[in-house]
């Protein structure tokens, strides 16, 4: 998540970097080479939202080829990554949210 994380930042200018959250969703190895990611961006506003899926979706285009690359060069094999933003309001001010995907770890 992290990584993904990390490309956003790097490809909008704009004063985002505290309001976005990932979460990877989902990690399935499908086969000896390829693995399937599945991601949630987390932002807490629409206009986010927009600059993060960019015009036509060029933006979040880039972050997904960009997070790919370096997933592959970690994982060392071939990985299929597939990303959705989300609008959960406020999500930094939310601890049951901010646990739920893994931000915090449970104190127990």
């Amino acid at each position: 998540s992290e990584i993904i994380r990390e490309k956003i930042l790097h490809l909008t200018s704009e004063e985002i970097p505290h309001a976005i959250g990932v979460n990877v969703d989902r990690m399935i190895k499908e086969d000896e080479d390829r693995v399937r990611i599945e991601a949630t961006i987390y932002v807490e506003r629409d206009s986010q939202k927009g600059i993060v899926i960019g015009k036509g979706g060029k933006k979040l285009k880039e972050v997904g080829k960009r997070a790919r690359i370096d997933i592959e060069m970690l994982l060392g094999s071939k990985v299929y990554l597939e990303l959705w933003v989300k609008v959960q309001r406020d999500w930094r001010n939310k601890v049951n949210f901010i646990r739920q995907i893994g931000y915090v770890e449970d104190q127990d």
